[in-house]
């Protein structure tokens, strides 16, 4: 069951369970009677998020929000995660951190009320509800009227896109196949008032998308080409979405290992958080034309799939030789960019669970940020701290973009040289976006699947970069020309 969150001025009468937020440097005030002894003893100290419950009417339960300098968005919203945790056995909890929040009240009330919808997650398509878990609605006590309670259910409104792109992650690629994907990319957009054209296998070829052609050449299942569109009026600019959409990863003839296939259901991270990023974006950036451009095939293993040493050709004329079958997303983002490029918007920025490569050089939580403008990426860079989901700025080294030179074709899918396989990757993508549009690459390998739950994130599929397109989507700037050397 969903949940909930409102708005009150003041705490409601006949309340069960009141959050209280407890400061780490202002203890004796914040608990207001509570054992500090007992609390210490307990190791509760108002640490950000940790929990205490203690007795009164109405239960309380403390909850850390650290010190008093630091309170702020990315504080409040492990906070709401904390919370909703805590209070999971109680149908209702009132919630009474906000007001100790000095500066920046309207953002830290929305990543509050992320952190709520998006601490409370649970993917329960194949199992039985959980019975320990009653929480449905959550009630946040704070001043600030109208403005407090327009930022809470704007964090409500990004936390379902979130929500949305962790569904699509978590589905298995059995059930979520290209068609499937593209039925609930239509109901989504429809519901958000988005436009939507969905291209299937004939329309593909009839587009010259050789990329993705040549990934679901091993597929019994079609492909899809989704371009997903919020088109207002006088428009104050133009943002082009790219989201890598492979439903299943086999490697192709290229073949995983079984360990290596676990988890590759969720290889259409980056069309997830494009499709999500796109809902919000009526809430977020009203006045922003955004479009999304989404490839969705599984890799497969059938008798006509793509060989090793074949030749694709990709919309934008570009022939790749395909040297390994599981280096496939760049083939399907060759063509999304190709197609983006041609609708000239003033940036883009593609997302994708692309290399392993980037995994090994961030760890898991955190994506590789690469691209052609300075300031374009900067913008993101500023989007990704205010969301805090961690990107870390790769370069795109010249060397590196002769071990793509192919001796057959324009270039190769995978680099001669063994070193900087992310980095590759992304000089691979370079090559299919026009040289005078802003461009910026998220290799969201590591971050777009939680491994061990933490504050707001759970195992499983994250919903990683939906967050950060809606902060830059509100606060989009057109860039100049492209300015990486």
């Amino acid at each position: 069951m969903a949940l909930t969150v409102t708005h009150a001025a003041a705490v409601p009468e006949d309340v069960a369970l009141l959050a209280v937020g407890v400061r780490s440097d202002h203890l004796d005030d914040d608990a207001d009677g509570a054992d500090l002894g007992l609390l210490g003893a307990q190791g509760f100290e108002g640490k950000v998020g940790q929990t205490a419950l203690v007795g009164g009417e109405p239960m309380r339960l403390l909850v850390g929000l650290g010190a008093s300098d630091d309170l702020g968005p990315a504080v409040l919203r492990r906070v709401g995660a904390a919370i909703v945790k805590a209070a999971k056995r109680e149908a209702t909890v009132v919630v009474g951190v906000l007001d100790h929040v000095a500066e920046q009240r309207a953002a830290s009330a929305e990543a509050l009320a992320e952190g709520l919808v998006l601490g409370a997650y649970r993917y329960g398509e194949y199992k039985d509800a959980d019975e320990f878990v009653k929480l449905t609605e959550v009630v946040v006590a704070a001043k600030g009227g109208k403005t407090v309670a327009a930022a809470l259910e704007k964090g409500v409104q990004v936390a379902a896109a979130v929500t949305l792109a962790r569904d699509l992650v978590n589905e298995p690629g059995g059930s979520l196949t290209p068609i499937a994907f593209a039925k609930r990319a239509e109901r989504a957009a429809e519901a958000a008032g988005l436009t939507i054209e969905v291209l299937d296998k004939a329309a593909i070829e009839k587009a010259k998308l050789g990329g993705l052609l040549g990934v679901n050449r091993g597929s019994t299942q079609a492909p899809r080409f989704l371009k997903i569109s919020h088109e207002p009026a006088k428009a104050r600019g133009f943002l082009a979405l790219v989201g890598k959409g492979i439903t299943f990863d086999s490697g192709g003839l290229s073949l995983k290992t079984a360990d290596g296939m676990i988890g590759m259901k969720g290889d259409m991270g980056g069309a997830a958080a494009v499709l999500g990023a796109l809902v919000a974006a009526p809430v977020v950036a009203p006045r922003l034309k955004v479009v999304g451009y989404i490839p969705l095939t599984d890799n497969m293993v059938g008798g006509d799939a793509t060989r090793v040493g074949d030749v694709l050709r990709a919309r934008n004329g570009k022939t790749i030789e395909v040297l390994n079958t599981d280096a496939e997303g760049r083939l399907v983002l060759a063509d999304a960019l190709s197609l983006a490029t041609e609708d000239e918007p003033d940036a883009i920025v593609d997302l994708a669970t692309l290399t392993g490569a980037c995994m090994v050089a961030l760890g898991d939580r955190t994506a590789g940020l690469m691209g052609n403008h300075d300031g374009w990426i900067e913008q993101v860079e500023e989007a990704s701290d205010a969301a805090d989901e961690p990107v870390w700025h790769l370069p795109l080294p010249k060397h590196i973009r002769k071990g793509l030179d192919s001796d057959i074709a324009d270039l190769r899918n995978i680099p001669t040289g063994r070193y900087g396989g992310a980095l590759a990757a992304g000089l691979f993508l370079e090559e299919f976006v026009g040289d005078d549009i802003a461009w910026a690459h998220l290799d969201i390998a590591g971050p777009a699947w939680g491994f061990e739950p933490h504050d707001e994130i759970p195992k499983g599929g994250t919903g990683f970069g939906v967050r950060t397109l809606a902060r830059l989507m509100a606060g989009f700037r057109k860039p100049g020309p492209a300015t990486v050397d």
